[in-house]
C-alpha cells in the first residue's frame, strides 16, 4: 500500500515539530540518527516515505516512541 501525500505531510510535520521542540537542527537530527541530512528534509516535507530502520532511529534521536511519531497517521 502506498502512503498518500496527506500521510507524508503529517509524519513530516509530525517530525518537524519534535526535532523544533527537542531544539535541533536538521543536520544534528540527521547525525543522530545516522542518517542523511537530505533525507531528513525529504522526509520533513513530504516528500519521502521513511523506512521503519530510519523512523526507529529518528525516534530514538527524538527521544520518543515511533508511535509517537505516527500516531496522526
Amino acid at each position: 500500500i502506498m502512503p498518500r501525500p496527506r500521510q507524508l505531510k503529517i509524519l513530516g510535520d509530525t517530525i518537524r515539530n519534535r526535532r523544533k521542540k527537542v531544539g535541533l537542527s536538521q543536520e544534528q537530527l540527521a547525525e543522530k540518527a545516522d542518517l542523511h541530512p537530505v533525507y531528513v528534509g525529504k522526509i520533513e516535507r513530504g516528500e519521502q516515505w521513511i523506512s521503519l530502520h530510519a523512523l526507529l532511529r529518528v525516534a530514538k534521536a527524538l527521544g520518543v516512541k515511533a508511535r509517537d511519531l505516527i500516531d496522526e497517521l
